[in-house]
Parts: structure tokens; sequence; C-alpha cells
């Protein structure tokens, strides 16, 4: 439950109808089960004790009255574990009997929460839940019925718990968006719905749709098999969602009914701190009933994604480079257009960044419809270029269509060196900078030269590291890259190596192929042997890292303590933990240090969730202080 990860689990029981000592033998036990696999909340099928199906039973006295029994028998039964329950059984009350939800805590009965959208079926045996809540004393304990309840962690704010039951879930009227609203981050969906065709799959799409929209944790346990009888057949089918992904889903029919996910409720609240419509306090009669679970650490089991910018699925991920590019390539046709330039100028360094940027330049002067050859592609070696970097650049650019340049910056940076008094054998940042502003200074002089407008290439895991050189390749008229990470960037580039493939562009296809396969280097350091000397992650470290920390830094706004728990987790078997450590000491005093350069960046298209434009992405002063971070990750 420490850093807002908690185990949350479903699970359906062999239920018989109507067996209620047995069905409270196995729920008990299923419970004690889940508590010992490290689950906090656990959510058991609608109308579990007595069975969903039972009919006009519910009109028996003595089997509500035994239910009740059992509710009681529950609780005491799982009073030692740290587990919340939410159990479902008729409650006969006043008169009225109700399709229950209790949750159970510590041998507490906290609430019953009753279903209020009632079927023309249902309505027969049961009453609506009442409008506002009730005091009642059912099962020897005094407590509220009704629906405007939360159940909240003392100790964890983050998990505040909100019931909807079965169907209502996903009625006009469902009580989970406004149980959201007012601070609910985990919705638990007690149901039974039979199997047809298309019914889990039409399910999980609106799970996924509904947990999004309400940036929270929904978790439908679904009856079993042991429902099933007559015309309905019941899978056991439950799932967990959250914030629009699905994290589990039981098998159909499966004889281990029990499903469990880690769900990060924390980050639940940064998204809602980002939404608007969710309110900061409950009220509108709702009222919070707290249980007091113990804080401990959620032993992580679930997979947490190492390239968290990038889709699992294949096909999704190539749907996303095509849309990224569109992004791209339209975004620079509209500068280009709307700045009444007669093309783009381009630096090319047969690098990842660059090679991406002139692709899209290509395609902008494709949709302006203004010819490739509007697009001055220019190599600038200097002292650190390869042959094999040279010779890529220079190939794309002409098997692209665009106009190629070389000019060969040796000479006037020696002269630099000159004017300023430095020696060209100290290979240190004058060394190093000195080209890189030499090369913007070509590429803006000659974008005046042909009205051009010059392409920044820089991408945002570089961006986030300030590894650029100030108004060197930090500089530029457009950032068409700046809304990337570079772990992402690489896919683009073998995703255009396919389509041009794909278009009989062979020749295309095999230059960016070679581009993948080139270390990634400023190319500012003298080579040896030929070879690139100088090698970016040997610098500031993986990328992959970099990227992850980034995500969750500026997506989240996790602590570093935490975020160097899940990457710990996910990168298991790939780094150990001091190296990632080692690491993320380094992003966050780079991030921080290097927030001037961003302050000032170019415009550039955004094209996901992370940006850090000083406009519209991340905003934060050029002087903040990091050693708050620093000594958070030391702790």
């Amino acid at each position: 439950m420490k850093d807002g990860f908690v185990k949350i689990g479903a699970v359906a029981p062999d239920i018989r109808v109507a067996n209620i000592k047995g069905n409270l033998g196995d729920c008990v036990m299923e419970a004690h089960r889940a508590a010992s696999l490290g689950v906090k909340v656990l959510v058991f099928p609608e109308l579990a004790l007595t069975g969903a199906t039972a009919g006009d039973l519910f009109f028996q006295s003595s089997m509500l009255r035994e239910a009740e029994l059992a509710l009681d028998d529950f609780a005491r039964e799982t009073a030692e574990l740290e587990l919340v329950s939410f159990i479902g059984l008729p409650v006969a009350i006043g008169g009225s009997v109700y399709n229950g939800v209790a949750a159970v805590f510590g041998g507490d009965i906290l609430g019953i929460v009753a279903k209020s959208v009632l079927s023309a079926e249902e309505k027969r045996w049961f009453s609506p839940c009442p409008e506002d809540n009730i005091e009642v004393y059912y099962a020897g304990q005094s407590f509220a019925l009704g629906q405007k309840q939360l159940f909240c962690c003392e100790e964890l704010g983050s998990m505040t718990i909100g019931v909807a039951v079965g169907s209502e879930m996903f009625s006009l009227n469902s009580p989970a968006r406004a149980l959201a609203e007012v601070g609910a981050t985990v919705i638990v969906n007690p149901a039974a719905a039979a199997e047809t065709v298309g019914r889990g799959e039409m399910e999980a799409i609106k799970l996924m749709a509904e947990s999004h929209t309400l940036s929270a944790v929904i978790v439908t346990a679904l009856a079993g098999e042991g429902e099933s009888g007559t015309d309905g057949i019941y899978s056991g089918e439950s799932k967990i969602a959250e914030c629009g992904r699905l994290l589990a889903v039981a098998e159909k029919f499966s004889e281990d009914g029990l499903i469990f996910a880690d769900c990060d409720l924390d980050a639940l609240l940064g998204e809602r701190a980002r939404t608007p419509g969710f309110e900061r306090d409950c009220n509108r009669d709702y009222i919070t009933v707290g249980f007091d679970m113990k804080l401990s650490d959620t032993a992580l089991t679930g997979v947490i994604d190492k390239s968290p910018f990038i889709p699992e699925d294949r096909e999704e991920l190539n749907r996303r480079c095509e849309l990224i590019l569109d992004i791209q390539s339209h975004a620079l046709a509209d500068r280009i257009r709307r700045s009444m330039s007669n093309g783009a100028v381009i630096g090319v360094s047969g690098g990842l960044d660059s090679t991406l940027a002139l692709l899209v330049a290509v395609r902008a002067a494709d949709i302006l419809g203004m010819g490739r050859r509007s697009i001055v592609a220019i190599t600038m070696p200097c002292f650190g270029t390869t042959e094999r970097t040279k010779g890529n650049a220079e190939k794309l650019s002409e098997a692209l269509g665009a106009t190629l340049r070389c000019i060969d910056i040796k000479a006037a940076v020696e002269q630099h060196f000159k004017d300023i008094g430095h020696d060209k054998e100290s290979y240190n940042a004058v060394y190093e900078n000195a080209q890189a502003r030499e090369r913007t200074q070509v590429l803006m002089d000659v974008a005046n030269a042909t009205g051009g407008l010059v392409v920044g290439t820089g991408d945002l895991s570089e961006l986030a590291l300030g590894w650029a050189t100030y108004n060197g390749d930090h500089m530029s008229m457009y950032g068409v890259n700046a809304g990337l990470p570079k772990t992402l960037m690489r896919h683009m580039v073998s995703y255009a190596a396919d389509r041009y493939l794909e278009a009989g562009e062979r020749e295309v296809s095999e230059i960016l192929r070679d581009v993948l396969a080139t270390p990634i280097s400023p190319e500012l350091l003298p080579p040896k042997e030929g070879e690139i000397a100088q090698c970016t992650e040997g610098i500031v470290g993986p990328y992959e890292l970099h990227d992850f920390f980034l995500y969750y830094t500026v997506r989240y706004g996790f602590a570093p303590g935490k975020i160097l728990r899940m990457a710990t987790h996910a990168f298991a078997g790939v780094y150990d933990a001091e190296f990632i450590k080692g690491w993320l000491r380094v992003f966050v005093k780079r991030f921080f240090a290097q927030q001037f350069k961003r302050s000032c960046l170019p415009d550039g298209p955004r094209v996901g969730s992370v940006s850090l434009s000083p406009r519209g992405g991340f905003k934060m002063p050029s002087d903040a202080v990091s050693s708050l971070w620093l000594s958070e990750l030391e702790d």
C-alpha cells in the first residue's frame, strides 16, 4: 500500500443457490486465500451468499434470516485479515428486501450499499436503494444502508471505495460517476451476468472506457459456474480495469476464480488533478466510512512496462507511428505556409533525430505540393564526423529527392578557436559546443538566403536531460521532434523503413536500417580508427531508463523513491537497483538544472501526453532546486 500501490482482487467462489452455509465457507476460504497473497480489497459476486438466481426464494424468510446470520459469521471469521471485503446478499430490513453489498473489515460491517437501478424482473423481489442513507441495525451491528457511501482507508486516503451493484454499473443513471466525482478512486461492482456470445468483449470495452473517463479502478466480480442452471450459464469472467487499461481478466469457467492486480491509486489522483470536474471534497450528502488498515509494502507482482511511451501491441504501435508522422508533417506544413517560407532547411547528420526530421520535412513538402527540392538538407562534417554517418545522411537526402549541400565547418571552427584563444587539442565543452553553434549559424544563414525555415531535430529525451548546446542545436525555427522520446524515435524510423520497403523504395529502407544500427552520438570528438568515439548513452545513461523516469515524473508527478521502486521491478534482470538509482540521480539533477534551456524552446507539435514545452506542457521555473527530490531518493 505504500507509494499508493494496492493489490485489488475479484473472486468467483463455487457457490450453490440457496446453500448459504456452503457459500459462506467458500467465501471465507477465498478471503483468507486472497489475504495470504497480499490482496487488500476483495470483491465477491452479486448476492454471493445466496446465489443471484434464487428467484422467489428471496421471499422466503428462512433464507433471508440465514443470509443475515451468514454475514455476521463472515465478519467474525475474517476479522483478523488486513482485507476489506465487499460481499453480496439479500438484505431484509423494515419490510423491504434489498439487493445489497456489505463492506466488511476487521470484524465490522462498515455499511451496506443496495442496488438502486433495478430491472423489471428484479423489482419483483427487491426494493430500490433508499435515496438517502438510513441508519440500520442488521447482523448484530449498526451502520448506514444507502448508495451515498464511500469507504476510505484512513492511512491511505487515495484508497477510497464506492459500490455500484450489478447491471447498474453501466446504466444511464449509474452511481459510479457520482461516486468518482466525490472522491472514489475504486469502484467495486459485484455482478451476476449470464454468459452469451460477445458479452465479455463488450463488457471489457465498457470497463476500459468508463475507468478512463472516471480516472478510476473498476473491479467487476462475476458469478461463476456454480450459479449456472435452467437457461443461464455463468462463466466467472471477472475483470479489473484501471484508467483505460485492463489489468486482469479471469479465464472463463476457470476452477480458480481469483484474480488480482497491483493498482496505483496515487496515479489516479494525479490524473484527476489534471482533469476538470472532480470535486475536492465529499459533499452532496455522501458519507465517508473510515477503516484502519495498516500501511505495508505491496509486493509488486504485475507487469510494469519498461517502455511506457510505446504500445505493446504491434498494430497499435504502427497506427501510432503513422498518426505521429501525420501530426508532425501537417504541423510543419502549416508553419511553412503561415510563415510564407519557400521550404525548409535542415541539418542532417546520419543520426536518428535528424533522419526522422528529414522524413517529416519531405512529407510536409508533399502536403504543400512544393516539391522535395524545396527541402535543403545540409551535412556539416567536422572533427567527429564519421564516413558512415555522413554517407547515410547524404544518401538518404538524395534518395528522398531533397536538395543536398555539404558545408565543411572545420576551418570555420578552427578560426573561431583562434579568435577566442582556445587550444584545439583541448576536447572540452568549448571544443564541442563551438561545433554545434557553428552548425546552427550555417543553417540560419542558409535559411535567410533561401527563404526557408530551419527545422529543429532535438527530441523530448534530450530536452529532459538538457543534452543540447544552448543556442546551438537547442535552437531552430520549428522543432518537429520536441514531443517524441528517444525510445519512440527508434520505432518511428523503423516504421518508416518498413513503409518505404513496402512502397518499393528499397534503398531508402536500407539506409534507414543502417541509421538505426548506428550508435547514438553527437559526433563532436574525433573518431577512433574511423569509428564513433563518443557514445551518448555512455555519458548520460540508457535512454530507456531516462524515458521511464521522464514519463512518471512529468505525466504523474511521482516521487523519485516510487519511480525507483517501479523501475527496479520493470527492469528486473536488465539493470540492478543501484545502477538504476545512479542514473535516476543523474536524471533528477539534469532535469532541474537544464530547465533554463526548455524555458526558451522554439515551437513544436505536441504529440502525446508528456510535453516539456514551457507554453502548453511542463511549466517550471528555471531556478527550481532539486535537493528535495534528491534527498527523497537517498532516503
